[in-house]
């Protein structure tokens, strides 16, 4: 991704997001942004939250040649609204 405009990429990240949300795969991304939007928060920033778990994971593959922690992932969705970088 270097050179490329970082909010081009956030935009993407938010795309795939509302992927998920849209074809409920994986169903727990569906229910945190359902459980968010109950706790008050903002269809926007529902997706935001969960573009932040994401991202982590996207980081993973990326800076570690990585597969997807699925396991991490679910995890840091249940966690949201706290981020996963708050325990650090």
């Amino acid at each position: 991704m270097d050179g490329e405009d970082p909010n081009k990429a956030g935009e993407i990240i938010l795309e795939i997001v509302a992927n998920q949300i849209n074809a409920n795969d994986p169903p727990l991304v569906k229910e945190t942004f359902n459980r968010l939007r109950k706790l008050g928060i903002s269809r926007k920033e529902s997706k935001k939250y969960i573009a932040c778990a994401l991202s982590v994971e996207i980081f993973g593959v990326i800076k570690n040649s990585n597969e997807i922690d699925y396991d991490r992932y679910f995890a840091n969705l249940q966690n949201l609204p706290e981020m996963p970088w708050d325990e650090e």
